[in-house]
């Protein structure tokens, strides 16, 4: 669903992304662990096509990004770390908002199902998104995501500033959305939830992806201790 090949990004003498070589299938979860400016978020930057490639190319279900961002676009959703959506529409109304840009049409039956589907406790459904916490407005852009029916989720930094137990929700619904399909590519400071969640783990270092690990294969000690090592 996702594929990396050779994908590079430059600005002036500066490498953001170095020759990234990487495939995520269908149903699978993938964290990039790694420093600020090690080329997370430029990664993720280069499959929303918000950025132009220098080289290489990014793909979407078999589509180039660069040659075909709207396209594209159908395909995925995106869950940024400060969700951006309208604090004085509710959460149905957002969703409805947002499903409509998207091409499609649901009865408010079927948007209160997205959006418990998504964990969302049916008290909010009416309130003002002003009033949500940060867990709450990322459970409304996991709604749209399932409305979208999208194939690709990104995700940038989805657990920063949540409290434990919205985290650990976060978790779960990110699992469950794998479960049926969905291919995850995360970009995250927190190893142990990368450990919890993802299927892969790449590390990555001034824009290099220096190693990919079976998260089943390392206990989240040990991939501490490789990610201290490696940056």
């Amino acid at each position: 669903m996702l594929t990396a090949k050779n994908l590079s990004k430059t600005y002036g003498n500066h490498t953001a992304l170095n020759r990234l070589n990487l495939t995520i299938q269908a149903g699978e979860i993938f964290a990039l662990l790694g420093q600020n400016g090690a080329g997370k978020t430029t990664t993720i930057n280069l499959f929303l096509g918000f950025i132009s490639p220098s080289s290489g190319s990014a793909n979407i279900n078999g589509i180039s990004v660069a040659d075909n961002a709207l396209e594209t676009k159908k395909h995925l959703a995106y869950i940024p770390e400060t969700v951006m959506l309208y604090p004085n529409l509710t959460g149905i109304e957002n969703l409805d908002f947002f499903s409509a840009l998207a091409g499609f049409s649901y009865s408010k039956e079927q948007l209160k199902s997205f959006l418990s589907k998504a964990g969302l406790q049916e008290t909010a459904h009416h309130q003002d998104l002003g009033g949500y916490s940060k867990g709450m407005r990322q459970k409304v852009g996991i709604a749209i995501a399932i409305a979208k029916n999208a194939k690709v989720l990104l995700l940038d930094e989805p657990t920063s500033g949540l409290d434990p137990k919205a985290s650990n929700e976060f978790s779960d619904i990110i699992k469950e959305l794998s479960a049926n399909g969905t291919a995850i590519l995360m970009a995250t400071h927190d190893i142990f939830r990368a450990k919890e969640v993802a299927h892969r783990i790449g590390i990555m270092k001034e824009g290099n992806l220096v190693s990919v690990i079976d998260a089943k294969d390392i206990s989240a000690n040990e991939l501490e201790q490789l990610y201290l090592q490696t940056v």
